[in-house]
């Protein structure tokens, strides 16, 4: 998988990233949708396309139409590659289960043209933001399956990654679970969150993250974004996918994927 070599000569003000389509196009058209009616410089996404949701294919006209950057995932490299299995990184039987069903299903109904395209993708990608340099990676920048987690990544850890990429800022995602730390030097280390599937919170909308740099510095947000999730939850039933992930797109919990996560954010949501 190619690095994307740092342009300096590509510099924005405002810019949008998100992580974990999972499938949902839904979801993906109405970022697209928020992202042109505020005129966002660049959409930017951190990878993985596939798992969880139904109708894969359905998500690549708006991925590859060139107004989204994208980097590769764990997901993504294991579609290209024709792996056994999603690469997600999960140590449990039943976490490892549910990721088989979904990674099947993704597999059978990718087309072939778009896992080869998936295989051109970048593994990471840097950018201007005003004076500000960004590194964008999916896990981290040492692994792209490594979870990274507010609770148990030290400022030590996160610092270091920013120094090694020579970074002001640096974006990952693949927990699920989006959050920013501020670190010594006036550096910042976010997880943008995905888009693909509610963050465990009885919501059911999912988020993304804006950044902007302009006359009165850095800022950052991060928005929730609302879509027909009944639509969503409707069509993963028809499709035959599990009902524990039908439940999490109907109702804001996670049925899946828990074992993976540190007891704080487990303790933030609802199991």
């Amino acid at each position: 998988m190619a690095e994307k070599r740092p342009d300096a000569g590509r510099r924005y003000r405002r810019v949008a990233l998100f992580g974990g389509v999972y499938n949902n196009y839904l979801a993906l058209g109405e970022l697209v949708r928020e992202c042109r009616a505020s005129q966002v410089d660049a959409i930017f996404c951190l990878g993985d396309m596939g798992g969880f949701g139904p109708h894969p294919d359905r998500s690549f006209p708006l991925l590859r139409s060139g107004e989204i950057r994208s980097i590769a995932g764990n997901y993504d490299l294991s579609l290209a590659q024709g792996n056994e299995d999603c690469g997600c990184g999960y140590t449990d039987p039943a976490d490892n289960h549910f990721a088989r069903i979904s990674y099947d299903y993704t597999f059978r109904n990718t087309s072939r043209e778009n896992k080869e395209w998936l295989g051109t993708l970048p593994s990471r990608l840097s950018f201007g933001l005003g004076p500000l340099k960004v590194r964008l990676c999916h896990g981290s920048p040492r692994q792209v399956n490594e979870f990274l987690w507010d609770s148990t990544s030290p400022d030590h850890l996160l610092s270091g990654f920013l120094d090694s990429a020579g970074a002001d800022v640096l974006c990952c995602t693949h927990t699920g679970l989006k959050w920013h730390r501020e670190l010594p030097g006036q550096k910042h280390f976010f997880n943008v969150g995905v888009i693909g599937r509610p963050e465990n919170d009885g919501r059911t909308n999912v988020w993304y993250t804006v950044l902007e740099y302009d006359g009165r510095g850095f800022r950052y947000e991060f928005r929730p974004l609302r879509y027909d999730h009944r639509r969503l939850a409707r069509e993963m039933r028809a499709e035959g996918l599990p009902e524990e992930f039908v439940e999490t797109a109907r109702t804001g919990w996670w049925t899946t994927c828990l074992e993976i996560m540190p007891s704080r954010e487990r303790r933030s949501g609802k199991f």
